[in-house]
């Protein structure tokens, strides 16, 4: 499983963005490899993160080539102030089982 998170600072999103943002959404849930996203932000909303979870890298390349993605990535500084990518391999996950997550919810930590 992977984790690439979307990080950035929002500027003044547009009518363009928004049409963009929902093909990427669909585009993301369309594919088989998507297992799902959650968001976060700052308190006072300056930053905000979105982590995307990918079965695998090539489900992953194909939404980020996707020609929607790209046009969105091409004029990026009309709606960001700046942005950041992870892309990260998820080798463990674990809690104490309270809520469901889209990882694997163990219990406990895990010292594989």
């Amino acid at each position: 499983m992977f984790c690439a998170s979307f990080i950035w600072e929002p500027g003044t999103y547009d009518a363009e963005f928004h049409r963009l943002n929902d093909i990427i959404d669909q585009v993301a849930l369309a594919l088989p490899g998507y297992l799902g996203v959650e968001s976060w932000q700052n308190e006072d909303g300056s930053r905000r993160c979105a982590n995307y979870y990918w079965r695998d890298l090539d489900t992953l390349r194909a939404f980020s080539t996707h020609p929607a993605h790209q046009e969105a990535k091409r004029q990026y500084a009309r709606w960001y102030t700046g942005y950041h990518i992870v892309v990260s391999e998820v080798l463990r996950s674990y809690g104490d089982g309270a809520f469901a997550h889209i990882t694997p919810n163990r219990r406990g930590p895990s010292h594989d």
